[in-house]
């Protein structure tokens, strides 16, 4: 397996997080595995279990038992963990952000956020994207000219509002 572009824990958000975050990606860079194997075995987005090793998401058992194999860890040290309990989203990380990376994605809400309310209200009515009944992936592309770009998708359930 490839070390080339392996995520590994940032340093400056470890405190906020779950210890089990820790020996994941420990795990993780020990084994030189990327989120995008790791998401083939368990079935998966890389998104999704990105999220489970920060802390954002809950691992199914199933999740366990087969992280357990991939990252060489005993089932029992996984279970231990709150890995499959429901997380506490939201604190990884300060706000605004710092990361530049991440800073840039919360640049693009703050940019176009009313923008893209305004687009949807339109198209959908008055409610809410889900960002429960949700999914996301991140594509590489490289166009005609060799230009690389990142491709984002989120899809969430629409949640209308009920009159009451």
């Amino acid at each position: 397996m490839s070390t080339q572009n392996l995520a590994t824990l940032d340093a400056t958000i470890a405190e906020n997080l779950p210890a089990y975050s820790k020996l994941l990606f420990a795990q993780k860079t020990l084994n030189k595995i990327t989120f995008e194997q790791i998401a083939q075995e368990l079935g998966r987005s890389e998104v999704a279990v990105a999220a489970i090793f920060l802390g954002q998401a809950q691992a199914s058992p199933e999740d366990v038992d087969k992280l357990s194999k991939i990252l060489r860890v005993t089932k029992e040290t996984l279970e231990a963990s709150s890995i499959t309990s429901i997380p506490n989203r939201g604190l990884a990380g300060p706000m605004p952000p710092k990361e530049p990376l991440v800073y840039r994605l919360y640049e693009i809400v703050q940019n176009y956020g009313y923008a893209f309310k305004a687009v949807i209200n339109e198209k959908f009515g008055d409610g809410i994207m889900s960002a429960i009944a949700f999914s996301s992936k991140v594509e590489k592309e490289v166009d005609g000219d060799g230009t690389t770009w990142v491709n984002i998708t989120l899809r969430g359930k629409w949640l209308p509002y009920s009159r009451f």
